[in-house]
């Protein structure tokens, strides 16, 4: 007998009765034993969510024949994939290196699914972080418009050339044409501070020093047109109070940066979020 994979299926539909039953149906069908299920029922958009982890002998052929049937009658949108499969991950990085270290060490400990196989920066400062876990970098500067274009030109060669699954702003402090984020909508994720739209501009955690903030967060949310409004993967707040300066504030936000992101990434290459308009569903 062969050996059983450990399959990831996601699907989306419209809600209705019986969707359940016949999803099971098919994973029998398939030979196979169901180890998790979550399922979530909007009833804003009136859509189905749902997500399985299945041990099946059956290869992927045989596994997309016993849900063919289904998915047409259910008007589903599905996916399939192998659990722990590292995503193959392009970041884009400018000159800070918290977000972008804690992706490398977890990537490098085991503990994201990721693989990084690249990062592309708009400064060098991050190159020796990079070198440091084996992982190729480059970078060109963004310092007018037809620079600008050209790296978002380099950002889709990358993507297309190396078959890129997600990319990730690990604090890349340049805004993204249009024309990049409809490119790559609903596989690239920011992080960015939870100041926002409160502290804009330079020095942020001096701004929130002066008027006394009493929370600093974070948000990790898909990039969109809409300039930091895309639909949130995750949010995470601390408290701080009078007695610490503004440096110890940069360091508090960026712990919960890359927390945040590291998060977000995770439940991303496990197939943990799936969009419900502008809003996401998290099975956790």
């Amino acid at each position: 007998m062969d050996a059983a994979t450990h399959w990831i299926l996601t699907l989306v539909c419209p809600d209705r009765p019986g969707i359940v039953h016949a999803i099971s149906g098919a994973v029998v069908e398939a030979g196979g034993n169901i180890t998790e299920s979550q399922q979530y029922s909007s009833h804003d958009s009136g859509t189905f969510f749902m997500r399985l982890q299945v041990e099946s002998a059956a290869d992927r052929d045989a596994f997309a024949a016993a849900l063919a049937p289904i998915a047409e009658r259910y008007r589903m949108t599905w996916q399939l994939d192998v659990v722990g499969r590292p995503v193959k991950t392009l970041v884009l990085a400018s000159t800070a290196a918290h977000a972008l270290n804690d992706l490398l060490f977890r990537q490098r400990a085991g503990q994201l699914p990721i693989e990084i196989a690249r990062v592309l920066a708009n400064h060098a400062d991050l190159e020796s972080l990079a070198d440091f876990s084996g992982v190729p970098f480059e970078w060109q500067t963004v310092s007018d418009a037809d620079e600008k274009a050209a790296f978002e030109r380099r950002v889709l060669r990358i993507v297309e050339g190396e078959g890129i699954e997600l990319v990730v702003l690990a604090r890349y402090m340049q805004i993204l044409s249009p024309e990049l984020c409809a490119a790559l909508e609903g596989r690239i994720i920011n992080i960015h501070h939870s100041f926002l739209p409160g502290f804009k501009g330079a020095n942020p955690y001096r701004q929130a020093h002066a008027r006394g903030v009493k929370l600093i967060g974070a948000t990790a949310h898909f990039v969109t047109t809409d300039l930091d409004e895309g639909p949130i993967i995750e949010q995470n707040v601390e408290r701080v109070d009078h007695s610490q300066s503004p440096e110890q504030l940069r360091a508090i936000g960026q712990d919960i940066e890359s927390r945040t992101l590291t998060r977000a990434v995770g439940w991303f290459a496990e197939h943990r979020v799936l969009l419900d308009g502008a809003r996401t569903v998290i099975f956790r």
